[in-house]
This record gives structure tokens, sequence and C-alpha cells, in this order.
């Protein structure tokens, strides 16, 4: 007789942004019960978690073509509003929900979901976390995630400093799991390939100014002029008009025009996984795609050209080994990571990835265990505890300070009209072209 197929768990996610959308696809296929770090969404999928993915309609909504480039696919996947999910969630039964939202965005849906699941004898287990290295706002950013089931923790480091911050303010500190980037992976370097490939990955917002951008540019191209047998290429993240989880009002492709290039410099766009498949030197400020590389065991740099600063993300590698100058790397500089710092970054380069995400997958597993099901969310921020501040989070996704839907939230029982879709994707238009075009403007006009 054959053997029986096991139940697929289902898990939702909710996102967004493209980033995080492909955070919280990867951290479901991780992370689903029964799974193993080998059952991944692209192989094994028939045997994975069913997958319904939500994008929460806003400013970052990713568009098909970066959704295309992700590579993560869902059973289903469709554009919601906070309120349309909360509806969607009142009347589906998952296994697990994972919120891959800005910090705001998840304590609003926890504060709905509250609401909508007060009635029900059961409920998912609801996961939240980071996309990548958390550098600032780290009390904030946490506080607002407060009250999930599961807090993860890409790191040992910041496993330390999650449960620090809430046991410091007297939260309950149980629910921070420590797991790694979803992410990693890929064949391991191997050694220089022909010809010796240079990648600058790119950032919407870091640095921001236009004379830094324009700076770190110049110095790319400056290193394809003098390493002519290399290919120098600058990996960026979105096209102009579109928005990742940051704003990019300097698109660096609007930059690049302005020079004259050689022929072995080149703007790349998709996968970053792919993009390090031919990789022999990872260049950065502080993007979280170092971590990728030094999983691998690029070579990796972390730029310093600009200063070691919070304020550019880069003062987290500190001690990594990985700071470095473009003068450095134009006169053959290669660094050597610590090896005890990139440990304590989730960035499991020794093998133990495969476990990575066993502790998340037991917690998940006992949750729905749990005899009498799971208690209601308990946020720490409550309309007693955070008056002055709670409110406005919540209405900015039509929700009420109980975490009911506010007079003329967007109903949910209709797709929205040819009117209303035009209408949309006008006001998108409009506040992209905002950001990109009149926001410089207005920006230089207060300096004079």
């Amino acid at each position: 007789m054959p053997a029986s197929t096991p139940k697929r768990p289902r898990i939702a996610v909710l996102a967004d942004s493209d980033t995080r959308w492909k955070w919280g696809a990867l951290t479901a296929h991780r992370i689903a019960p029964g799974q193993s770090m080998e059952t991944g969404p692209r192989e094994g999928a028939q045997v994975g978690p069913a997958l319904d993915g939500f994008l929460l309609r806003g400013r970052a909504t990713p568009t098909p073509r970066q959704l295309e480039e992700v590579g993560v696919r869902a059973d289903s996947l469709r554009e919601v509003t906070a309120v349309e999910f909360l509806r969607t969630m009142a009347d589906q039964s998952y296994d697990v929900l994972v919120l891959s939202l800005v910090g705001g965005g998840v304590q609003a849906m926890l504060h709905g979901l509250r609401r909508v699941w007060e009635n029900r004898t059961s409920r998912p287990v609801v996961v939240t976390g980071y996309v990548g290295v958390v550098y600032e706002k780290l009390a904030d950013g946490l506080l607002l995630r407060h009250g999930a089931d599961l807090v993860l923790a890409n790191s040992r480091q910041d496993a330390d400093r999650f449960r620090a911050v809430y046991e410091g303010v007297g939260a309950d500190a149980s629910s921070v799991t420590e797991v790694a980037l979803p992410f990693l992976g890929g064949a391991p370097y191997e050694g220089e390939r022909d010809p010796y490939t240079v990648v600058f990955a790119a950032q919407p917002s870091v640095p921001e100014s236009r004379k830094d951008r324009t700076y770190l540019l110049n110095r790319l191209v400056q290193h394809a002029r003098k390493h002519p047998e290399r290919e120098v290429l600058l990996k960026l993240r979105s096209k102009p008009g579109e928005h990742t989880t940051h704003i990019e009002e300097l698109p660096y492709q609007k930059l690049v025009q302005r020079l004259d290039p050689p022929a072995n410099f080149r703007l790349v766009y998709g996968n970053m996984g792919e993009v390090l498949d031919r990789t022999d030197l990872l260049v950065t400020v502080s993007s979280t795609a170092a971590l990728e590389s030094l999983h691998r065991r690029i070579p990796t740099v972390v730029l310093t050209d600009l200063g070691i600063r919070e304020s550019l993300g880069n003062h987290h590698f500190v001690g990594s080994g990985c700071l470095a100058s473009w003068d450095q790397l134009d006169a053959g500089h290669r660094p050597a990571p610590d090896e005890e710092w990139v440990a304590r970054q989730g960035v499991v380069a020794d093998g133990s990835y495969e476990s990575a995400f066993d502790a998340a997958r037991e917690r998940i597993a006992k949750l729905l265990d749990r005899p009498g099901g799971l208690p209601p969310l308990t946020p720490y921020y409550t309309p007693a505890t955070a008056p002055g501040y709670l409110p406005g989070i919540l209405a900015r996704h039509h929700l009420g300070p109980d975490g009911t839907p506010l007079p003329g939230a967007p109903a949910a029982d209709k797709e929205p009209g040819p009117v209303r879709q035009v209408v949309r994707r006008a006001a998108r238009g409009a506040y992209r072209h905002g950001v990109q075009r009149v926001a410089p403007v207005i920006r230089r006009m207060g300096e004079l």
C-alpha cells in the first residue's frame, strides 16, 4: 500500500516590497513545519508548503518585473489593502502567517488580526523579522514587531540584541528566535574566473546625496578604466520608476548617462545569487549582498571612502575585516574576513546552515500542537501603553485604536474596477515622479 502523502502546511505571506516578498517567501519555505533546508522554493516545491502571497498596496508594491527577478513562486499571489487582507484572514485557515513588512505595518496587522481572530478557537502562528542587517531604529522597529509568536533574528548577534531590548522594557522576549538569512546559498567561490569580475552592489538610499553617489560611480568607472582586463558590473536593484524597500531619488542609471564608461563597464539587474555566481570581488557600502557574498567566501569589501558612519550602515561591519577604500582596491588589496565576526552574523559558511532554521521549525510545531490553541496576540504597544503613538500607526492602515477598520476603509468584496485601477496606477506614478524628480529640485532650492 503506498505511503500516505503528508499534508502540506498552509502558509500566508504578507509583504510590502520586492525584497520583503523575497525574504518572506523564502522564510516560509525554511520554517514550514516538517520541511528541511533541502526543500526550497525552486526544488521540491510539490512537497513544500502551500504558499499564498499577499502584496500590501503602497508606494513600493513590486512590479511584475521585480517579482520575476526575485524568482520565488507562490500558489497564489495578489495585491491587497490592509483591510482586505484582514478580512481574508478572518475567513481563511492557515498554519503559519509571515508578516514581511516595515515595523508600522507589522504593528497594525497584529492589532487588526487580534481583532478579527477574537472569536476563533484557533489561529495561525504569526512570524515576523527583518530582511537583512539591522543597523538603525533597533528599539523602534523591534517594539513595533512585538506581539508576533516568533520574531526572527538573522544572527546570534541580533538575537542577543533583540532579547536585550525586549527585556529592557519589561516585554516578553520568548518570541525571539535565532535563524539565518533565508536567501543564503549558492556554490562556494573556487577562485578567479576569466574575465575577473568586480561587482558593485548598489543600494537605493545609501548614500543619499548626489555628490556621494556620483563619487562612488566615478570610482567604479575609474576602476574599470585602470583594469581593462576585468569586467566591472554595477548591480542595480530597480529600474527608474520602480521602488524597493527604500526610496531611490537619484538612480545610478541617470547619473551614469553623464559619463562615458569603458566597454568593460556594464549595468546589470537580475537575481543577486545569479550575479554572485560570476563574481570575483563584491564591493558595496553596506548592502546585505555582502553577507550573501561572505557566505560563499567570495572576496568582499565594504567601502570606507565616505567614512564609517551609522547613516551609511557600514558601521555594522566594524570588526569584519572587510572594510577598505577604492584606493586600496585599485592597488590590489584583497580583504580577509574575520571568522569569529562572520559566524556571529549568521553567515554560516562552515556548513551549519543546514540546521539554521531547526529551532524555528520546532517552535512552530509546538505552538501548532498547543492544547487549546494559541492565546490572543499581545503586542507591547496598546492604547494604554502608547496612546500618543499607536493610533497614528493604525490609522495609516485605515484601522482604529481597537484594530477595527475605520469608516471609509477600502472594501474587500470586489476587485477594483477599470477606473479605480487607472487612478491607482496614475497616483503611484505621480508619487514616484515626485520622489525622483520634484523632491530633489525642492531640496536643491532649499540649499540656495
